[in-house]
C-alpha cells in the first residue's frame, strides 16, 4: 500500500469515527431528551391523576357502582366514592373455615378476584382525612363495613353511615352524623354464616356418601323443602269429601236476587253432606214462599293496609304482576340505588327493600298527607295519621327501618314511565299505589243480610255495595282484587243476575222466580305453594328474613329439590327423599319450630343480649353427637331400588326401579345384569311415572358403533352409548356447527363454575374459541363470517348475531324459524 493511499484511508477511518461519534452524540442526546420528556410527561400527569392532584377528601365506601355513581354525584367535591361490589371477604370455598377447638374462630380470606378492589380502597383510604362506611344496613352491610375496616386498620378515621334511601337529604344527612361500626350487628352476621357453613359443610359429605354426589343440604334452605314436602303429603293423604249447596232465585221490583240454604236455625249454619236430607229440605219447600224473618243492615269500614315489608313486596308483586322473589328483589335494587330521570339525573326512587318495618318517617308521612288532599281531596283522606303497627313485637328492629315507600312524592309513576323499563316501571307503580293508599280514608261497604225461612228450613240472601271507595280508588290488595273479579263492578255480590237487592222489609213473603236446586261439591287439598304463598308461610313461620326469602326460593330450585309447574312448587323424588332422610337423622336442623328460634337468637345477638360464641357452642354441642349417628345410621340410598309397577321394555319379565346414580334418579330394570335397560322418566302431578322417549345423537358410538344417546347431568346434556354400562364410551355434547376458526372442532356444550352455559371448541387447548350464545351454520351477509349467534332480547325478539360485526337478522328470516318455535 503506497503512502498516499495509507493517508487517504486513514483520513475515511477518522471521517467515520467522526460520524459515529456523532450520530452516537445525536442517540445520548435524543435518549436524554426522551427521558427529560418522560419525567415531564410524568410530572403532568402526576399533576392530573397523582394522590396530590386529589387534595383533601374523605372517602365514601359503597356496595355496589350504580350507588356510588348516584352518591358521588350528591356529595360534590372533597369526597371519593368507591364500591367494594359487595362481600370483599368470606369463609374459604376448599375448607371448613371454622375453627371449632379454638373458641369457633374463623379464618376468613379475600373472594376471588377481590384483591385488586380491596387494595384501591385501602389506597384511597390512606391519604383521606376521614372514612366513611356506607354498605347497606342490615347484618350483611353490616359485615361488609367491619371487614372493609379490617383492612384499612386505621380505626380512628373509620366511620359508619346508614342511610334509608339514597337521596341527596338522606346521604348528606347521614355523612353529617356519622355513627360507630355495630359490633353486635357483626356478631349476629358472622353467627349466621358459621351456622350456615358448619350445616352446609358438615351434612352434605353425608348426602354425597348415601344418595347423591353434588347434592347438598342447607341450614334455611333444607327446613323450606320440608315446608313443600310437607305439603305435598298432605295432598296426597288428603281424602275429598262430598257436600252439597242449596240456590234459588226470588224477585222484587225487577230485581233477581240469589238465596241460599244456611240452615235449621236462624243463628247456627247446617253443613249438608247427605244427599237424603238435601232431597228433603228440597221436598218440603217445593212451591211454597219464603217468609221474610229478618232484615240486617249494616255499614262496614275497610281501612287501608300498611306501606310494603319487604315480604309483602315479593308477595304482591307475584300475585299482580307475576314476578319471582328473585326478579322482584333485583329490580328493586335498581330503584333503590339511582335511575337516571331526564331533568333530575341520577335519582334513588325507593327506599331500602329489605326491611320489615311499616313505619313512615314523620316529614315523609306529612308530604304524604297534604300530596292525598290535594291529589283526591279532603273526603279521601284519613281522619288523623294512622300509625301503622307491625304483628311483630321487635320494636327495636321495627324502630330501626321504614317501610318501603317512594323516596320523592314529586317523581309520580307518570313523571318517571319514560325512564324506567317495563318491569322497573310496574314494581314502582305497585310501591307508589300501596304507599298512597296507606293514608287514605277508609273504603265504606254497605252490607245486607236478609234472613228467610220456610217449612223450618232457614235461607239467607246477601247484597253489598262499596258506599264510598275510599283507599280503594288507589289500591286494593291481591286477595281482594281477585274477589272483587268475581263480584259486580261496584263490589257488590254478582253470582245472581243482579247484585243490589232489592228493599225488603221483615214479614213479608217472597215467591221463587227459579226454584230451589242442590249441587254437588267435593272438598279440595290445600293448594300446593306458589311463590307469594311460600313466602308469606317463610314469614308466618319466622324461616329466614326479609333478604333471604328470594335466595331460599332460588337455592330449592338450583339444587334440583323442587320443580315450578304451573307456577306452583313440586317437590322430587330427589328432594322427598333427602327431606325424609334429613328430618329422620337431623330432626332439630329440620324443625320449623327450632329453625325460627335460631333466627330469634340471631336478633338477640343483633341487640346483644345473647354471646354469639356461647349460642355456637350450644348449637355444636348437640349437633356433633347427632352428626356422627348420622354417618353410621343414615340409610344408603345408592343401594336401594325403589319399585315403580311399569314393566321393562327391552325384557319379558322384568320392572323398572327407581335408581340413583351420580346424575340423579333413572329406571333400571329389576333383572341387571341380564338386563341393562334404563330410562330416563319424570313424574306429573298426581305421582305417575312417564317414561321419556330417548333422544338419540346424530354419531353413533365410536367404540361400539351403537346407538349414542343424550342425556342430562348435573353439568349439562352428555352423549353416553346406548348399551351402557357393557359400553362405558361417555362425550361430551357437541353442535353440528365447526369450529371457523381451527376448522376441525365442533363446538361442544359446556357449564361454567358459576352456571353459565357456553359453547368451547373441541380442539381445546390447541384453538381456545368459546362462545356465550349457541352458534349456528349460517353465513353473515356483513362480512361472510361462517356462523352467527343466537340472540334474544324483549325489544328485538329472537335474533342472529354475527360474533365480529354484530350484523344481526330476524330468526323469522333464517331456516331456523320452525326451530325456534
Amino acid at each position: 500500500m503506497s503512502a498516499q493511499s495509507a493517508a487517504s484511508s486513514a483520513a475515511k477511518k477518522k471521517t467515520s469515527k467522526k460520524k459515529v461519534a456523532k450520530k452516537t452524540a445525536k442517540k445520548v442526546a435524543k435518549k436524554a431528551t426522551k427521558k427529560t420528556t418522560k419525567k415531564a410527561t410524568k410530572k403532568k400527569t402526576a399533576k392530573k391523576t397523582g394522590k396530590r392532584d386529589l387534595g383533601d377528601y374523605s372517602l365514601v365506601v359503597v356496595e355496589s357502582p350504580s350507588k356510588a355513581k348516584t352518591i358521588k354525584k350528591y356529595l360534590g367535591k372533597g369526597y371519593q366514592v368507591v364500591a367494594s361490589n359487595g362481600h370483599i371477604k368470606d369463609l374459604p370455598k376448599s375448607k371448613l373455615g371454622v375453627d371449632i377447638d379454638d373458641n369457633f374462630n374463623i379464618d376468613l380470606v379475600p373472594i376471588t378476584g377481590k384483591g385488586d378492589k380491596i387494595a384501591r380502597i385501602c389506597e384511597l383510604a390512606k391519604d383521606a382525612q376521614t372514612v366513611f362506611l356506607a354498605p347497606d344496613m342490615d347484618r350483611e352491610g353490616e359485615a361488609i363495613a367491619h371487614h372493609i375496616a379490617e383492612e384499612i386498620r386505621s380505626p380512628r378515621k373509620v366511620h359508619r353511615v346508614v342511610f334509608n334511601a339514597v337521596t341527596k337529604t338522606a346521604v348528606r344527612k347521614a355523612i353529617e352524623e356519622p355513627t360507630a361500626l355495630n359490633a353486635h350487628m357483626y356478631d349476629s352476621q358472622k353467627t349466621r354464616r358459621v351456622l350456615d357453613r358448619l350445616v352446609g359443610y358438615k351434612i352434605s359429605p353425608i348426602l354425597w356418601d348415601k344418595v347423591q354426589r353434588g347434592i347438598s343440604a342447607g341450614r334455611v334452605q333444607s327446613v323450606a323443602l320440608r315446608i313443600i314436602v310437607d305439603r305435598e303429603q298432605e295432598i296426597k293423604d288428603f281424602v275429598p269429601e262430598q257436600w252439597f249447596s242449596i240456590h234459588g232465585t226470588s224477585s222484587k221490583s225487577d230485581i233477581d236476587f240469589e238465596v241460599k240454604y244456611y240452615g235449621e236455625e236462624a243463628t247456627k249454619k247446617t253443613e249438608l253432606t247427605d244427599q237424603d236430607f238435601v232431597n228433603k229440605i228440597l221436598s218440603d219447600v217445593k212451591g211454597k214462599k219464603l217468609n221474610v224473618q229478618n232484615v240486617k243492615k249494616r255499614e262496614r269500614k275497610q281501612n287501608p293496609t300498611p306501606p310494603f315489608t319487604t315480604s309483602k313486596l315479593q308477595q304482591e308483586a307475584s300475585n299482580k304482576l307475576g314476578f319471582t322473589a328473585k326478579r322482584t328483589m333485583m329490580v328493586a335494587q335498581k330503584l333503590y340505588e339511582g335511575i337516571e330521570i331526564t331533568g333530575h339525573s341520577l335519582q334513588g326512587l325507593i327506599t331500602y327493600m329489605r326491611t320489615d318495618s311499616v313505619r313512615t318517617e314523620p316529614e315523609s308521612l306529612q308530604n304524604l298527607r297534604t300530596y292525598i288532599e290535594e291529589k283526591y281531596g279532603k273526603d279521601h283522606l284519613s281522619e288523623s295519621p294512622i300509625e301503622h303497627k307491625s304483628r311483630k313485637s321487635n320494636s327495636k328492629v321495627q324502630d330501626a327501618h321504614e317501610a318501603i315507600r317512594p323516596t320523592n312524592l314529586e317523581f309520580t309513576p307518570d313523571v318517571v314511565k319514560g325512564d324506567l323499563e317495563p318491569d322497573q316501571f310496574k314494581l314502582y307503580e305497585l310501591i307508589w299505589n300501596k304507599f298512597i293508599s296507606s293514608q287514605m280514608a277508609p273504603a265504606v261497604i254497605d252490607q245486607t243480610t236478609v234472613i228467610l225461612e220456610s217449612e223450618g228450613h232457614y235461607f239467607r240472601a246477601n247484597g253489598s255495595i262499596v258506599k264510598f271507595p275510599g283507599f280503594r280508588t288507589v289500591y286494593l290488595e291481591a286477595a281482594a282484587e281477585k274477589a272483587k273479579n268475581k263480584k259486580g263492578d261496584d263490589g257488590s255480590d254478582s253470582s245472581s243476575k243482579n247484585s243490589i237487592l232489592p228493599d225488603i222489609s221483615e214479614g213479608e213473603q217472597l215467591a221463587l222466580k227459579k226454584p230451589f236446586e242442590d249441587l254437588e261439591h267435593w272438598t279440595s287439598p290445600p293448594p300446593r305453594y306458589n311463590e307469594a304463598s311460600l313466602v308469606k308461610n317463610l314469614e308466618e313461620q319466622g324461616i329466614g328474613r326479609p333478604s333471604t326469602y328470594a335466595s331460599i326460593i332460588s337455592n330449592i330450585q338450583d339444587r334440583g329439590y323442587v320443580e315450578k309447574i304451573e307456577n306452583r312448587f313440586l317437590p322430587n323424588e330427589l328432594g322427598i327423599v333427602v327431606c325424609r332422610m334429613l328430618v329422620e337423622s337431623f330432626p332439630d336442623v329440620m324443625d320449623v319450630t327450632f329453625t325460627a328460634k335460631v333466627e330469634e337468637q340471631l336478633d338477640k345477638i343483633e341487640e346483644g343480649e345473647v354471646k354469639y360464641k356461647k349460642f355456637l357452642k350450644d348449637f355444636w354441642k348437640s349437633f356433633e353427637v347427632t352428626l356422627e349417628k348420622a354417618k353410621e345410621e343414615m340409610k344408603n340410598l345408592k343401594k336401594q331400588n325403589i319399585p315403580t309397577g311399569v314393566n321393562c321394555l327391552k325384557c319379558s319379565d322384568g320392572e323398572y326401579q327407581i335408581k340413583w346414580g351420580r346424575n340423579g334418579q333413572f329406571l333400571a330394570c329389576s333383572n341387571y345384569p341380564d338386563c341393562n335397560s334404563t330410562q330416563d322418566f319424570k313424574k306429573d302431578l298426581d305421582g305417575n311415572i312417564h317414561i321419556l322417549p330417548k333422544n338419540y345423537f346424530r354419531d353413533d358410538c365410536p367404540t361400539c358403533n351403537k346407538r349414542l344417546e343424550v342425556k342430562k347431568g348435573k353439568y349439562g346434556r352428555f352423549v353416553r352409548c346406548e348399551e351402557y354400562p357393557a359400553c362405558d364410551t361417555t362425550l361430551a355434547y357437541t353442535i353440528d356447527v365447526t369450529c371457523p376458526e381451527c376448522k376441525k372442532g365442533k363446538f361442544a356444550e359446556k357449564k361454567s363454575r358459576f352456571g353459565k352455559f357456553f359453547y368451547g371448541c373441541t380442539s381445546y387447548p390447541d384453538c381456545e374459541n368459546a362462545l356465550w350464545s349457541k352458534p349456528r351454520k349460517f353465513d353473515c351477509e356483513g362480512c361472510g363470517y361462517p356462523l352467527m349467534l343466537d340472540r334474544v332480547t324483549k325489544r328485538e325478539g329472537h335474533q342472529l348475531q354475527c360474533p365480529k360485526c354484530k350484523h344481526k337478522v330476524d330468526i323469522e328470516d333464517t331456516p331456523f324459524k320452525e326451530e325456534a318455535e
